[in-house]
């Protein structure tokens, strides 16, 4: 069994910040994969107006690192000001069939 955790955020996009929004994501996803931290995949729903994202934790250290990385707070931070969170799975577990 992997040691990732898996993560998922549904959010929407706050009118007049889309692009930036987007610009945003992009630079957290890259902090956190060059800091090794984790793997992000960004879906959207057929009408543009929910985004789903899946974040796959390296692991619990990983993922403790990543909480208390000044880089990473900066940001979550500026992103806040750009989505609207609808809903957030912090750590889904497999269920098997």
């Amino acid at each position: 069994m992997s040691q990732e955790i898996l993560s998922i955020a549904i959010f929407e996009l706050l009118p007049g910040e889309e692009q930036e929004a987007l610009a945003t994501l992009r630079e957290l996803k890259s902090v956190l994969e060059t800091s090794g931290y984790s793997r992000d995949f960004l879906f959207r729903d057929s009408s543009h107006q929910q985004y789903v994202l899946l974040r796959y934790w390296k692991s619990e250290e990983a993922l403790r690192n990543a909480q208390e990385d000044p880089k990473v707070h900066r940001w979550w931070a500026k992103l806040g000001h750009e989505i609207q969170v609808l809903k957030v799975h912090e750590r889904l577990e497999e269920a098997r069939l």
